[in-house]
């Protein structure tokens, strides 16, 4: 069993007849990819809990410190959602097949909205933080 037949990829297409290796070691590079997106995603989250639980320690704007703690989680994301595409773009080369196409198109119009307002919050967020204070 390969890699491929593990993450659903067990379909023969062209490239698998003629590039058998290829295909094997490109699998293997779309997974290390996947996986690098969960890790940076979740060093994020690790980072986001650690900074969100020194806003309780912190004296004065707790609010800041959170969206400080947001603004950089968010960034974390946006990363992880960039490399999960490029991810999702090996496997459907790889496949060649409408379907895969078809469901390629989908993910990354979802991925591509969730970066859009995920962005604008952060830029936003990020506004709001080089506000002078109010009195």
């Amino acid at each position: 069993m390969n890699l491929g037949d593990l993450i659903g990829h067990g379909r023969e297409s062209l490239l698998d007849a003629r590039f058998p290796g290829l295909v094997e070691a490109l699998n293997w590079v779309g997974a290390g990819i996947d996986l690098a997106a969960i890790v940076i995603m979740l060093v994020g989250v690790a980072r986001f809990l650690g900074d969100f639980a020194t806003t309780f320690r912190a004296g004065a704007d707790r609010g800041a410190g959170i969206d400080r703690a947001r603004v950089e989680l968010g960034r974390y994301i946006l990363a992880g959602l960039e490399l999960l595409i490029v991810s999702d773009l090996i496997d459907t080369a790889l496949s060649l097949l409408l379907s895969d196409l078809v469901f390629l198109g989908l993910l990354v119009v979802i991925r591509s909205v969730i970066s859009y307002f995920l962005d604008r919050e952060i830029n936003g967020l990020q506004r709001e933080g080089e506000k002078p204070p109010e009195n």
